[in-house]
Order: structure tokens, then sequence, then C-alpha cells
């Protein structure tokens, strides 16, 4: 065997065994931080957290309701950023009477090649507060008017 044969036995015996020693300290995703449960008024800014380890570093994405939520790596143009920690920030709360594209059940999975990992269910709910304190208003209006009269 010539020099280059022996060279080139050396790298693939050295890539060999630097490759499977770093298999070995590969490891699948964990959730470190879950979401919690969030209520926010419409219109405000709001994160959902998630956290994850593992080696190769897990790439996150999130669901609601069990459909992939669309961020701005998908549409520059929306209102939902997936944060380099894996947080899911919203720029404002959208809810309206007939679409409340934001309210729901959020879970965030973080996925390598050795498997995935699915944190706890976190539900983000629209705070009616105007119409809160409007009713509260009405309520104390009314009582007014009873206890004069």
């Amino acid at each position: 065997m010539g020099p280059l044969g022996f060279i080139l036995i050396c790298g693939l015996l050295h890539f060999q065994v630097d490759g499977s020693r770093l298999r070995q300290e590969d490891s699948p995703p964990r959730i470190v931080e879950h979401p919690s449960d969030l209520i926010v008024s419409k219109g405000e800014p709001a994160t959902l957290n998630c956290k994850a380890e593992g080696r190769p570093s897990p790439t996150v994405e999130w669901y609601k309701d069990g459909e992939r939520v669309e961020t701005d790596k998908d549409d520059p143009r929306s209102h939902r950023m997936l944060l380099p920690s894996g947080s899911l920030f919203f720029l404002r709360i959208v809810h309206g009477r007939r679409s409340k594209p934001d309210e729901g059940s959020y879970v965030c999975v973080a996925r390598n090649y050795l498997g995935e990992a699915v944190s706890r269910n976190a539900s983000l709910e629209v705070a009616y507060i105007r119409g809160i304190l409007r009713a509260l208003f009405n309520m104390n209006w009314v009582n007014e008017r009873v206890h004069k009269s």
C-alpha cells in the first residue's frame, strides 16, 4: 500500500470513529420550557414561550387546534413571529366577530433527526374587557335609576 492509500484509510477510520462519537453525543429533542395559558386583549402583543434542547439543535414549529401555525418564516407579512428561542410572538392579537385566527389551543413541536418532543397545550384567549366594563356600567346605571325612583 502506498502513502496515498494509507492516508485515505486513516482518514476513513478517523471519519468513522469521529462520526460514531458525534452520533453518541447527539440527543433527541426535549421541551425545557412549556407554553402557559394566556388571556390577552385584542390588538395587544403576546408571547407563547417554548424552549427545546437537543443535539443537533431542534427546529420548532407551532400548531393551533391541530393545524400548523403560519409565521413570518412562511409569510413575511404575518403578525406571528417564530423567535430564535422557539417562542411564538404575536405582534398584535387579531380577533373579530367572524374571524378569531389567534384564539385557540397551541402546542410547540421540536424536531431533529432523532425524534420529536411535543409541549403541553396552552390556550390563548382574547379578553373582552370593554364588553365586561360596558355591562358593569350599564348595570350600575340601571341600579342607580331604580334606587332613585
